[in-house]
């Protein structure tokens, strides 16, 4: 740790017998240590070192910095030992693609086609999109990453009379900016529910996470000139994504606003 938190964490906080349990105030300990005085990347003391600076067991100690592992501030490195992680990026509220805020962030992203085809969507999806009774869809599955790490998973449904031949195309590339160049559409409004979700097994391995680690989970129906083209549902890790919204107490409408998105011209998923 720094000089500052050392000198904050040695002088300033400790753990004590109370009814608070320790591995609790030491978890306070370290989060503050984190959030104010340590930069992302930086290194924190082995479990050894804590466990003696506090005058706690080293069961203790691991129990307070898995859970700051669980909750994104802390990561393992097998081999290297736990450090600071990445500060959490905000998701958009409006229809930005993953590409183009990848792009924006300074990252190189990345997609990987794990599977497509022809199917009968669930109902919910087949409702969205305005299918019939038994009518087929294009499916899609894809995993996303930025700078190499993995990001998010989507699983999304997709108009083909809108979209003929869309799965026949390259599909590791940005999926808006196709639909823009090869069939002239421009997604220009979304609804979107945003809800918490654990990783089952298969998702946790495309994402690298442990099973049951927390996902933001986004559905996205999308739609040009009011034809609903797309319904797309993303998996994000939590680790690495937090969602900020406005709220204006004098507008009724801004709750609203953070389940319903509008398109920005040009944007590209």
């Amino acid at each position: 740790m720094s000089a500052a938190a050392q000198t904050s964490a040695g002088g300033f906080d400790r753990v004590t017998d109370g009814p608070t349990p320790k591995h609790a105030q030491l978890r306070e300990i370290l989060r503050r240590a984190v959030e104010r005085d340590l930069p992302p990347g930086s290194p924190i003391p082995s479990e050894r070192e804590l466990a003696e600076r506090y005058h706690v067991s080293r069961l203790t100690v691991r129990s307070a910095i898995g859970k700051l592992v669980e909750e994104g501030l802390l990561a393992r490195v097998r081999g290297k030992g736990t450090f600071t992680a990445n500060r959490r990026m905000d998701l958009q509220l409006y229809l930005m693609s993953f590409t183009d805020d990848m792009r924006s962030r300074g990252k190189v992203p990345t997609t990987e086609l794990l599977d497509t085809g022809t199917a009968i969507p669930p109902a919910p999806a087949a409702s969205a999109l305005g299918l019939g009774d038994r009518q087929a869809a294009y499916r899609l599955h894809r995993l996303r990453r930025a700078d190499g790490v993995p990001l998010a998973v989507e699983r999304g449904w997709y108009h083909p009379g809108r979209l003929p031949g869309l799965i026949e195309l390259d599909l590791t590339r940005s999926l808006y900016g196709l639909l823009a160049e090869k069939y002239d559409i421009q997604l220009d409004y979304a609804w979107q529910t945003v809800w918490a979700e654990s990783a089952d097994r298969e998702t946790a391995r495309l994402l690298g996470i442990r099973a049951g680690g927390p996902l933001l989970a986004f559905r996205r129906v999308s739609s040009c000139q009011g034809e609903p083209v797309e319904d797309m549902t993303s998996w994000y890790r939590g680790d690495h994504y937090q969602v900020t919204t406005q709220l204006d107490r004098n507008n009724p409408d801004s709750g609203r606003k953070a389940n319903h998105t509008k398109a920005n011209d040009g944007g590209t998923r």
